[in-house]
């Protein structure tokens, strides 16, 4: 893909470590999910999780204009699937948490991580590191097997998230590659306004309440902008100097930083389990970060 604007900005953060990243990315993710969960009486769940999709579209087409850039039939199709899939991702890991708690639908979700490093990982240690990694976050993640009403539901949906969380490490590989200049987050606004339009049909009837409250506008902009513009613009710089089955293993620091958030900021200190869950997300890192570089496009044929 050629493009007509200045080179990405996305090669300022191209030399910070891939975990110091993630650690930035989740910040603003759970700062941005406390903000939506107390919005869930005012507008439905899966409404919520398009709007944070659409206007995160808006901002990164402002942001990137991806109309000055020169696209192949093939490389917008590639991103209109990978929008579709993150979108999804999104409206079923919504719905889910109305109805599981919060560290079931972690847990749960996080089975699609585990397989996309189970199948493409290149060797022992990085299967072995999303193993580690895999029982930390049910550790950190508090699991709970009493799920209440609805619980079908949203076990239905969390589902669909853990398959939608696979194919968005997948096919975001191959988007964060396709970038040129314009980089993986030009391909991200191309992708979040396809997925928006899709679901828009299904969604858009019900975010009535947010045209005409201002301040309601304005946390579904700063959820937006938390939740999806920042980490998924950071995912993509990270997608396109680790493997995939890195990538995977790396996404265990999420549920992690929150622990950490929620002991500096809200006291509430980890203790049994959190920490060993702590220690052994911590083994996953280290043993995922032995293999250097940046990987060839094809990582995603297992071995």
């Amino acid at each position: 893909m050629s493009t007509v604007h200045p080179a990405s900005t996305e090669a300022g953060v191209d030399r910070v470590p891939a975990p110091l990243l993630f650690v930035a990315s989740g910040l603003t993710q759970y700062l941005g999910a406390a903000i939506a969960v107390g919005l869930f009486a005012v507008v439905p769940a899966a409404t919520l999780a398009w709007l944070r999709v659409a206007v995160a579209a808006v901002v990164l087409g402002l942001w990137r204009r991806p109309w000055r850039t020169r696209w192949t039939r093939a490389e917008l199709g590639m991103a209109a699937v990978f929008g579709v899939v993150l979108a999804l991702m999104n409206v079923s890991f919504y719905v889910a948490i109305d109805t599981l708690p919060l560290g079931t639908a972690v847990a749960i979700e996080f089975i699609g991580p585990v397989a996309v490093a189970a199948v493409t990982g290149r060797s022992l240690r990085e299967r072995g590191a999303i193993a580690v990694a895999a029982v930390g976050v049910v550790l950190l993640a508090g699991v709970s097997l009493d799920a209440g009403p609805g619980a079908e539901r949203g076990l239905v949906a969390i589902g669909i998230a853990a398959a939608c969380w696979a194919g968005y490490i997948l096919l975001g590989r191959r988007v964060s590659l396709q970038g040129g200049q314009g980089g993986g987050v030009t391909s991200l606004a191309v992708a979040m306004a396809a997925g928006a339009l899709v679901l828009a049909p299904f969604l858009a009837g019900r975010a009535g309440p947010v045209l005409v409250d201002a301040r309601l506008a304005l946390l579904v902009v700063a959820i937006a902008v938390l939740s999806s513009v920042v980490p998924y613009a950071i995912e993509q710089v990270v997608l396109r100097r680790v493997t995939s089955a890195t990538f995977a293993v790396l996404l265990a620091m999420l549920p992690a930083t929150a622990a950490v958030v929620g002991a500096v900021v809200l006291r509430q200190w980890p203790h049994g389990l959190e920490l060993v869950g702590l220690a052994l997300v911590s083994v996953a890192i280290v043993l995922s970060s032995g293999r250097r570089g940046t990987p060839p496009p094809g990582d995603v044929t297992p071995s």
